[in-house]
C-alpha cells in the first residue's frame, strides 16, 4: 500500500539522509483522547487505562501515516505551513492498519482482551477524520537522545518526495540527500490547485529551482 508522512523542511531531509523516520511515542501524540476513546467515568478503570498507556508506550510506538497527500489542512498542520516534504513510502497492508473515526466514546466489553486494546489504538474522534490515517505498530528498540527510529527497509519503502508549495528546498538539495536512492524515488514539486481545495503536482517543472 502506498502511504504518505508529512514532515518540516528540516526533519525531512534530515529522515531522507538518515533513512529512517521517528517513530511517536504513544504518550507523546498530540491527541489527549488516543487510547482513552472508551467511556471512562469509572475513576477504577480510569486510573487502570491510564497505567496501560504508560506501559505500552514504554515499549511500542506508532508510525503514523495518511493514505492521500492532496489534502491542504495536512500540509498545514504536520509540514510546516506547506514550507516541508511529504514522503511516500510503499509497505505491505499488514504492517498498516486503518484508523476508526468514530462520535462517542466506546463501551467497554464484557472481557477486556487484545483484540479491544489493539481497537483502542486505532479508534479516533470523528473530528480527526479529514487525517485518513494509518498506522504501523512497532516495537522501540534502540535509542539516539531520547528518541527511537524506524529504518527504512523493504517494509517501508521510499518511493515518493513530494516538495511542499511554499518550500524552499531545491531539486539539488533532494538529490544530495536521496544520494544512491535518487533513480528510484518519483519527486516534484506541489502547488495548489486551481479549481478545487487540493494540492496538486505542479506540472511547470521550471518553477522548482
Amino acid at each position: 500500500m502506498r502511504v504518505f508522512h508529512f514532515l518540516s523542511h528540516e526533519f525531512g531531509l534530515k529522515d531522507i539522509r538518515e533513512r529512517r523516520l521517528k517513530i511517536a511515542r504513544i504518550m507523546e501524540l498530540n491527541d489527549p483522547f488516543e487510547f482513552l476513546g472508551v467511556e471512562l467515568s469509572d475513576p477504577e478503570l480510569r486510573r487502570g487505562l491510564q497505567v496501560d498507556k504508560s506501559r505500552l508506550s514504554q515499549d511500542n510506538g506508532l508510525l503514523c501515516f495518511t493514505k492521500s497527500w492532496h489534502n491542504p489542512v495536512l500540509w498545514s498542520h504536520y509540514a510546516d505551513k506547506h514550507r516541508g516534504l511529504c514522503l511516500g513510502f510503499d509497505m505491505p497492508d499488514e504492517y498498516l492498519c486503518q484508523v476508526s473515526y468514530v462520535n462517542s466514546r466506546l463501551h467497554w466489553p464484557a472481557v477486556l482482551d487484545k483484540s479491544f486494546v489493539k481497537r483502542l489504538l486505532f479508534t479516533k474522534f470523528a473530528h480527526w477524520s479529514y487525517e485518513d490515517e494509518y498506522r504501523s505498530y512497532v516495537s522501540l528498540d534502540e535509542t539516539e537522545d531520547g528518541l527511537y527510529y524506524a529504518n527504512f527497509s523493504d517494509n517501508l519503502v521510499l518511493r515518493q518526495v513530494i516538495v511542499g508549495p511554499d518550500s524552499t528546498i531545491s531539486r539539488s538539495q533532494l538529490t544530495e540527500a536521496l544520494g544512491d536512492m535518487a533513480p528510484h524515488v518519483d519527486r516534484f514539486k506541489a502547488r495548489a490547485a486551481f479549481r478545487s481545495f487540493r494540492i496538486v503536482k505542479n506540472l511547470n517543472g521550471s518553477l522548482w529551482a
